[in-house]
């Protein structure tokens, strides 16, 4: 397998570039929780360091992350990873500082300017990954993940999820499945409690949601899990009406667990 090649080398690029400093390479994302579609999802990745190391050494690893991604098949989604130092794990910080991104935004300008860094910023989403890791992530080379990550505060994770779902009026149009499914694993989380894929999230929406959005969530399912050759029409008009019930649900659920804490 293409992916399984690829990861195996990101773990062998950390290990040339800060061996001694290498704390753990983690994938979480839907390989790790078993739904992953190579032509849609990413491959999602924290690696964990002692320290930093120096922005040249990030450079340098960043585009042999490019060399890498070439060999998944062209149209294949790619390498979405960030580092992060392990102090930010033990003594937890939000929004959490990062050392390196890499992901498709980013990889044109890896490319083309040498001196670009993404690193030394602070990055919200990085509480939900940290969270998705620490449940359901794998560890491709270094100390278990119960060792290196702890349990965090659930209104971090939900800060982070819910800025996934801010622009989902607008967005779900031109990303039906994207904003459907994230849309449903936001609701699930904050009426259950539960850390899922998209793909989970939208099978159970699929179940527990009103029945007009049931067809809009399975055709969604059956886009994202592969199972059509081409991009399913969609109703703008019911997509604009689920993002709109949707977040007045994920709001409510938000309020509900605020009380509750």
């Amino acid at each position: 397998m293409k992916q399984e090649e690829l990861l195996q080398q990101i773990v062998e690029l950390f290990l040339e570039e800060a061996e001694s400093n290498l704390v753990g390479v983690y994938l979480h994302g839907s390989m790790a929780m078993g739904c992953f579609n190579p032509n849609k999802s990413d491959l999602d990745l924290l690696v964990v360091l002692r320290r930093p190391e120096s922005a040249e050494c990030y450079r340098r690893i960043a585009k042999r992350l490019i060399e890498i991604e070439s060999i998944l098949p062209q149209g294949a989604a790619g390498i979405e990873l960030s580092v992060i130092l392990e102090i930010c794990l033990s003594n937890f910080i939000y929004p959490t500082p990062f050392e390196l991104h890499y992901s498709a935004a980013h990889r044109d300008r890896y490319r083309s300017d040498h001196g670009y860094l993404c690193g030394g910023f602070e990055d919200p989403d990085l509480a939900a990954h940290i969270m998705i890791t620490y449940y359901r992530g794998i560890t491709l080379y270094g100390q278990p993940v119960k060792e290196v990550f702890e349990p965090i505060d659930s209104r971090y994770y939900v800060q982070s999820i819910l800025g996934d779902v801010e622009d989902a009026t607008e967005g779900i149009i031109e990303n039906p499945v994207y904003f459907t499914l994230n849309l449903c694993r936001v609701l699930l989380f904050l009426k259950e409690g539960r850390i899922s894929s998209k793909q989970e999230g939208g099978e159970w929406g699929a179940q527990a949601l009103p029945v007009q959005y049931k067809d809009l969530i399975w055709k969604c399912l059956t886009e994202y899990k592969g199972t059509v050759d081409s991009e399913l029409k969609h109703d703008p008009g019911l997509l604009t009406e689920f993002a709109g019930f949707m977040k007045r649900e994920i709001i409510k659920a938000g309020e509900a667990e605020q009380f509750d804490q």
